[in-house]
């Protein structure tokens, strides 16, 4: 009997381990697989665009010579299937190209120089997020129609109201211009003063994290709250459990799951660059330089930005089902559901 149940749960064991890495593999096809779509429909799409990016590159003034000799460099001379592999082995091979609007900087260059920036913020960004919502959501399910659940309800519905770019403003306006807690556009760089970068950032931070964590706090509430009348509570109460025992034990747990989802779409929004933000608070990250390079009709490295944006949202919704199956080995690889 007790070699039976050994054999047993060594089998188990097994095929959880294979369905893991069956799940991952899975997982990581459907990744690429959406890269290259997206890498093909961003170079169909800008190959598209009317005009000439020689001309572009090169200006009005220039010869037909001149333009003709650049087509053949950039190789706009070739048909478009020849020019997406051309484009896509340059790619990840790191070559990104040069960008017109940078006087024909490196484009690898100009990301990797802002990825400090942006990376710095979307990081502090998520740590108030996570210091906001996580209390906040234990406040409203343990005082459910309480002064602190109305207050923190009218509190995330205002939040969730307000535009980015209003809210930022108004920040800037209480923040930086009434109270003077901060220079509004006095941006310090990170490798000039570490410390003072940060303090700029804590502001544009909290613009970002406001928002998001009502729209989190709002999820999580719900689904505790779901959670909270299923049966399986019912009967752990039944049987003398406190309910913060069943709270912090089951039903935090099993709420949880798709809040990492969620999670995972607004880090992919937040490290994909905040467009909107980095603009009102003039920081040079990823979403400036993207705007800069749109005004300026800088292809190329639009292009290459807009691939780097669709790659963070794919990793972190692809991290965010990993984390989930490794939770819950029951949900499934395909359908995000319990098997």
């Amino acid at each position: 009997m007790a070699e039976t149940t050994a054999n047993t749960g060594a089998v188990f064991r097994k095929d959880r381990t294979g369905g893991i890495w069956f799940f991952l593999g899975r997982r990581l096809s459907i990744t690429l697989l959406t890269l290259f779509l997206v890498s093909l429909v961003t170079f169909l799409a800008f190959a598209l665009i009317p005009g000439d990016p020689a001309l572009l590159v090169l200006g009005i003034e220039a010869s037909n010579e001149q333009v003709l000799a650049l087509r053949i460099e950039m190789g706009l001379d070739k048909s478009l299937p020849e020019q997406y592999w051309a484009w896509l082995g340059k790619f990840l091979s790191g070559d990104l190209g040069n960008s017109a609007r940078f006087r024909g900087a490196s484009i690898a260059g100009l990301i990797l120089e802002r990825l400090p920036v942006t990376f710095s913020l979307a990081i502090l960004s998520l740590v108030f997020m996570l210091l906001i919502a996580v209390p906040a959501v234990l406040v409203s399910v343990k005082k459910e129609g309480g002064i602190a659940d109305r207050i923190l309800n009218t509190l995330t519905a205002l939040n969730i109201s307000f535009p980015g770019f209003f809210l930022g403003v108004l920040f800037i306006w209480i923040f930086g211009i009434v109270l003077r807690l901060f220079v509004p556009g006095a941006y310090i760089d990170y490798r000039q003063d570490p410390l003072s970068f940060a303090a700029y950032l804590v502001f544009p931070a909290l613009t970002l994290a406001l928002p998001n964590a009502a729209i989190l706090v709002k999820f999580l509430r719900a689904q505790i709250l779901q959670q909270l009348k299923l049966d399986y509570v019912r009967s752990a109460l039944a049987r003398g459990a406190g309910r913060r025992q069943v709270l912090y034990g089951h039903v935090l747990k099993n709420a949880a799951i798709p809040g990492i989802t969620l999670l995972g779409m607004i880090v992919g929004e937040i490290f994909a660059g905040s467009i909107v933000i980095e603009q009102v608070f003039a920081i040079p990250g990823i979403g400036r330089l993207l705007i800069s390079s749109i005004t300026s009709r800088d292809y190329s490295t639009v292009q290459t930005l807009v691939v780097y944006m669709a790659f963070m949202v794919v990793l972190s919704n692809t991290l965010a089902d990993i984390i989930i199956r490794i939770i819950d080995p029951r949900i499934s690889a395909g359908s995000g559901g319990a098997s």
